[in-house]
């Protein structure tokens, strides 16, 4: 399979190239760029082709799926033209800035028969496998509280976060993570029920946010995020005979070893985990998606769910 990339992004560079080298089933096809002179440093590093604008990738028949990295506001626009062209879907988060653009391009995945995923990468880290292992042994008891936290300091220059129109926010750039983290441990139930969006004055997005979801049985997670926060990126469960804590639950690169802390009333333990690499197990799990019709609406539906409990929070943020 020959994949493209949509825009010159720097998580493209950094991250998904990178990780796509270490994928022996997909082959490199090029970067489209509306100023290809910034295509030339991954030409160099990466090889592949400088395509001279984004329909010039999309024309490109040769390619059978496309990268999209552009800011969340061009994700409905340019999903659809890549569904459109015939070739299968990967996009950055989130997925798309409302639960009816998001509807609109599983329709037509599905009726061409693509697949689409959302780049939630932490999701295949070997962490997570450890930690639902950990919650299902009992060794932490009956799960009272999930608590999750990503945030970062503010962003300098025009960065797209906190431009309305290209789709900025927390809520839809590291809110996402904890919302999707919560759906992941609390079920298919999950339901926010309790928000807080803050805009502060002179700003034309959120900045920080707080939720609560809860599921069927009464299991609750609360969330937090912001990006103009000191950083956070944590999670911790709370059970009846201990607590795990997770310290790098969102962002463990290829090259860390996260710890997860377990603390009881005898103490308390760390243990370190292996390296593993989640853009590369992201990709991965797209190609199953492209492979197989189960793995598509499996991504499909959680794909609806995110979008639809994102736009849960901001309904109830908004109107407090």
């Amino acid at each position: 399979m020959r994949i493209g990339i949509l825009g010159t992004s720097d998580i493209a560079f950094r991250r998904f190239l990178p990780a796509l080298a270490k994928c022996g089933d997909i082959e490199y096809a090029g970067v489209a760029s509306r100023t290809p002179e910034k295509g030339k440093p991954f030409q160099d590093q990466f090889g592949g082709t400088v395509y001279d604008g984004y329909n010039a990738l999309l024309n490109d028949a040769s390619i059978d799926a496309v990268y999209v990295p552009l800011p969340p506001a061009l994700h409905a626009e340019w999903g659809k033209k890549v569904l459109e062209s015939g070739k299968h879907l990967l996009m950055e988060k989130p997925f798309t800035t409302s639960p009816a653009e998001t509807e609109g391009l599983l329709e037509l995945a599905r009726g061409k028969g693509l697949a689409v995923h959302e780049n939630y990468m932490f999701l295949y880290h070997s962490q997570l496998a450890k930690v639902k292992e950990l919650i299902a042994s009992g060794e932490l008891g009956g799960i009272r509280l999930y608590r999750m936290a990503f945030g970062f300091p503010k962003r300098g220059g025009n960065d797209f976060r906190y431009v309305k129109t290209l789709g900025g926010g927390a809520l839809l750039d590291c809110g996402g993570y904890p919302v999707r983290l919560a759906l992941e441990l609390l079920g298919q139930s999950a339901q926010v029920v309790q928000a807080k969006l803050t805009t502060p004055v002179s700003y034309e997005v959120d900045l920080y946010g707080n939720a609560v979801l809860e599921n069927e049985a009464g299991q609750c997670a609360q969330i937090s995020f912001g990006m103009d926060n000191a950083y956070q990126c944590r999670l911790e469960m709370w059970g009846s005979k201990a607590t795990l804590i997770a310290p790098r639950v969102f962002t463990a690169g290829a090259d860390v070893k996260p710890s997860l802390i377990l603390r009881t009333s005898t103490g308390e333990s760390a243990m370190e985990l292996d390296a593993d690499d989640q853009f590369l197990h992201s990709i991965e799990r797209f190609m199953k998606s492209v492979d197989g019709s189960k793995a598509r609406e499996d991504m499909y539906e959680s794909i609806r769910r995110q979008g639809l409990a994102v736009a849960q929070l901001r309904n109830r943020g908004e109107t407090l």
